[in-house]
């Protein structure tokens, strides 16, 4: 807290700000507040229904509000407890850009961006809309690395982005201090607007496409309805709606509570900066990038003739409103501030001012310290809610001023046509549980605010908040013998460690510590057996009267006979694939279906609103936390567990996707015959709290056959050799089941209209644009990890979708979508790594033959060849 009278602080000129006290309102930063866009007028309408009720009048909000009406929706009310903009929005750096580290995440900017360049001759509104460009810097050659990753993730998109060098960077930005720069990252068209005049745009394109937009009019009570409506009652009078959208920013937590949910949501106090006129800025004859310096942990751009600048400081000093989750947000905060705390940020202050020193003697006039709202991973939530018909959500928004454009189109192109418009899972407001406590957000809050620039690896690992209540029934056993990865709630090991190796984690751009020992692995599943932890699936149990007819509406494949299980895909509408489940039929019209980790509750809400659509008599039950399963695969699995069971296991009785309720060292278990790794195995699915036992009698079990553990990392690599398809990767929202080469588990011909199989005809009798293929590579020290841009004849013309090292040929393998001229056997291309173009070619797929298809072919007689590729082999 500033102390009264002071003037300097570690030379710094602080004139101009006000004493401590209560919150408080800054000087408007970006269009002069209701100057060029005074407030509209108050709503003196009211509807009584309404087809959407969106809560909260921030820029997210009104975006939504403003999109439906647009795309014709009538009948869209939008609610607000005080006045538009309050919260957030109004005191937001405002800052544009095309960049994003995600893949998704950069379409939702792009639209924001383009929306926002036209949006003041739409509306006749001014947006203060300014787009100098941004550099991000790197100091570091660490940094060099990370921008030529993300080069790659951008070369298949429409985003704008180049690497710059330090030449380039100071004709750009003539005022760094270019001593330690090596690089930067480039986006033209990047920059900023003030947020109170985009709100205000964005409320008169929906006024004039006929939203209602009622403030002040807090929502008091939200009262669901048998038929799915919803009552919204505000002390004006109730709204029946069709659905309601919860974006209420740090007051979405007291609307989530309305109706039963625990969203997890904290307040941080965010801090950033205004100078007064600085000379060397008022002489420049353009506009200055926006600035990132990564290693300093700010932004900082131009504010007329002086500078902004905002650090995230890191976990340790930044500061958690904590009490308004404890207690609620204050019910008078509106437009209100936080005291400001300069000692707080003061090394990034100073990290600012040796980067860019004409700061060293700028006059302080502004001070800005406002709440913004995290999630846990820093990434919004956005779309419909598990358990609630019609509930939607746009909360969490940390950046809301970039996402508000675009998640306002996507959400409402969701609402409008049932499916959303492309994959952004990462958004899912189901990615989170009943594990995800307050003190887990928290404790990720923090971590995130304090990771926002630190650099972005592959297989990242965060930490905080681990382990959380969902661990798996092993997790005391396997833990100190595992590096862990963190999968929806769930510790999982992704490698495990031999005496004398390197246990630390290591990220890296290149191969690090843990490639070696994942080869081992690799050679444990091929050539002896191992062992998996897979209790992160996700597990529903689904029976009655109505249950096959249900799965049949779902599924593109046909319903596995009793004792059986397939492989099966939920489409969209639109024909793209939802999800990928393994459907088991354990007896008549009782199913177990299980799906993988991040698509847990994302599966369980579609297949829970088709039931209740259509009106199906069925009984649907999450099963995911009861259950424990481990994975055992490998050429001696069967000679293992077959000491453990009375049951036959051999080959003609117990037969490849063949499901059986038998006891394992006494331990009831649900076994099915198959195995991601591609090799002979089976699943064990049995009660949570039999995990230890079941394992240790597994272990002790194959001792002579030289049983040991394998992870995650190894099982990629296992299933990427045999060509099995994973969802989110090869598979999701963006692509259809006919391109992801999966025509074998889509059965067009069966009887029942299930979901998509209309546009998926239509898609096939159009012909395929583009398909996926499987490629290898040789590399140095770095393997294709998916996203990577593919080229040919110096144009960008697909992008990998998964990649590992193929422990079997010593190469690099990867899944990749290709035009379909460009698809055949044979074919090269070029795979874009850490800025280098490493030659390529499309092989055969699979590059190693599946178990049961060497199984086969033995019994027809002659050599089975397991590995092909590239006139490589190996004969069994």
């Amino acid at each position: 807290m500033l102390r009264p009278g002071v003037q300097w602080l570690r030379g710094l000129p602080l004139r101009g700000l006000g004493l401590p006290g209560s919150p408080r309102r800054p000087l408007f930063v970006g269009g002069h507040e209701g100057k060029d866009n005074p407030p509209l007028p108050a709503e003196t309408r009211w509807k009584d229904r309404a087809e959407t009720v969106i809560i909260g009048g921030g820029c997210v909000g009104v975006s939504l509000a403003y999109h439906l009406a647009k795309a014709g929706m009538k009948d869209v009310v939008l609610l607000e407890k005080s006045e538009l903009t309050a919260g957030s929005t109004w005191h937001a750096a405002g800052l544009t850009t095309y960049f994003h580290p995600g893949i998704n995440l950069k379409k939702i900017h792009y639209d924001s961006i383009k929306l926002y360049e036209k949006l003041e001759e739409e509306t006749g509104q001014v947006v203060g809309f300014h787009q100098p460009g941004s550099i991000r810097i790197a100091t570091t050659p660490v940094r060099v690395d990370e921008f030529k990753y993300q080069m790659t993730r951008t070369g298949w998109h429409a985003t704008e982005q180049y690497i710059i060098e330090p030449e380039k960077i100071q004709e750009m930005f003539p005022l760094l201090n270019m001593n330690k720069i090596l690089a930067g990252l480039y986006n033209p068209g990047d920059g900023h607007i003030d947020p109170y005049s985009l709100t205000m745009a964005l409320a008169a394109g929906a006024r004039k496409y006929g939203a209602l937009l009622k403030y002040p009019a807090p929502v008091t009570s939200l009262k669901p309805r048998s038929d799915g409506t919803w009552d919204v009652e505000t002390p004006q009078g109730s709204v029946r709606a069709n659905r309601i959208v919860n974006a209420a920013g740090f007051w979405a937590r007291e609307v989530g509570k309305m109706v039963g949910l625990e969203h997890p949501l904290i307040p941080v106090q965010h801090q950033y900066v205004v100078t007064s006129t600085i000379p060397e800025v008022k002489a420049l004859k353009k506009e200055l990038p926006v600035l990132r310096d990564l290693e300093g942990s700010y932004y900082l751009r131009q504010e007329r003739d002086g500078l902004l600048f905002g650090p995230y400081e890191s976990q340790e000093k930044m500061k958690v409103q904590d009490s308004w989750v404890t207690s609620g947000v204050p019910s008078g905060f509106g437009k209100e501030l936080f005291e400001s705390d300069l000692d707080r940020i003061m090394e990034h202050v100073e990290a600012a001012m040796e980067m860019v020193p004409v700061l060293k003697k700028a006059d302080i006039i502004n001070i800005v310290n406002g709440p913004i709202t995290y999630s846990p991973d820093i990434l919004p939530m956005v779309g419909p809610h598990q358990g609630l018909r019609n509930y939607w959500v746009a909360i969490g928004f940390g950046y809301g001023i970039i996402h508000a454009g675009g998640v306002g189109k996507y959400l409402s192109d969701w609402i409008l046509h049932g499916e959303p418009p492309f994959d952004l899972i990462e958004l899912d407001p189901n990615r989170y549980g009943k594990w995800t406590t307050t003190q887990y957000t928290e404790a990720k809050a923090r971590e995130s605010y304090g990771f926002n620039n630190i650099v972005g690896y592959p297989k990242e690992e965060r930490f905080a908040g681990r382990p959380t209540q969902r661990v798996s029934g092993l997790y005391k056993t396997l833990e100190s013998k595992c590096s862990m990865g963190f999968h929806a709630g769930w510790e999982q090991p992704h490698w495990f460690y031999k005496l004398g190796q390197d246990t630390g984690y290591r990220p890296s751009f290149r191969r690090t510590n843990w490639f070696e020992p994942v080869g081992s692995e690799y050679k444990q599943v091929m050539q002896r057996v191992g062992v998996i932890d897979l209790s992160p699936f996700g597990k529903f149990n689904i029976k009655g009267q109505d249950s096959t007819r249900l799965l049949d509406h779902l599924f593109a494949n046909v319903i596995p006979k009793v004792g059986f299980t397939n492989i099966s895909h939920m489409l969209t509408p639109k024909g793209r694939v939802y999800a990928e489940l393994t459907v088991s039929h354990q007896s008549p019209g009782e199913f177990l279906l299980i799906t993988g980790s991040g698509s847990e509750l994302h599966d369980l809400r579609w297949i829970e609103e088709e039931a209740v659509k259509g009106g199906y008599n069925v009984e649907i039950k999450n099963v995911t936390d009861e259950l424990g399963v481990l994975g055992v695969a490998g050429p001696h699995a069967r000679k293992v567990l077959q000491k453990l069971t009375s049951e036959d296991l051999s080959d003609d009785v117990f037969k490849f996707l063949q499901t059986k309720s038998l006891k394992v060292s006494n331990i009831p278990v649900t076994a099915i015959r198959i195995s991601y790794t591609g090799e002979l195995g089976w699943e064990l699915y049995h009660r949570r709290e039999d995990s230890v036992a079941l394992y240790n009698a597994i272990m002790d079990a194959g001792q002579e056959e030289g049983i040991d553990n394998f992870g995650t990392y190894a099982m990629n690599a296992l299933r990427l050799e045999k060509a099995f398809r994973a969802w989110g990767s090869e598979m999701n929202c963006d692509t259809n089941p006919l391109e992801a080469g999966l025509e074998y588990f889509v059965k067009l011909n069966k009887p029942a209209d299930f979901i998509g199989k209309q546009a998926l005809k239509q898609i096939k009798a159009e012909g395929l644009k583009r398909r996926l293929v499987c490629l290898t590579l040789a590399t140095d020290d770095v393997d294709p990890e998916g996203n990577e841009s593919i080229w040919h004849k110096g144009k960008v013309v697909g992008n990998t979708t998964s990649g590992s090292y193929s422990y079997s040929i010593q190469k690099s393998l990867a899944f990749a979508y290709v035009p379909v001229e460009l698809s055949k056997v044979g074919q090269q291309v070029e795979v874009e790594l850490l800025g280098k173009h490493y030659p390529a070619i499309i092989i055969q797929e699979p590059l190693v033959l599946t178990e049961p298809t060497r199984n086969r072919l033995q019994k027809k007689g002659g050599k089975t060849i397991i590995t092909r590729g590239n006139n490589e082999s190996t004969a069994l």
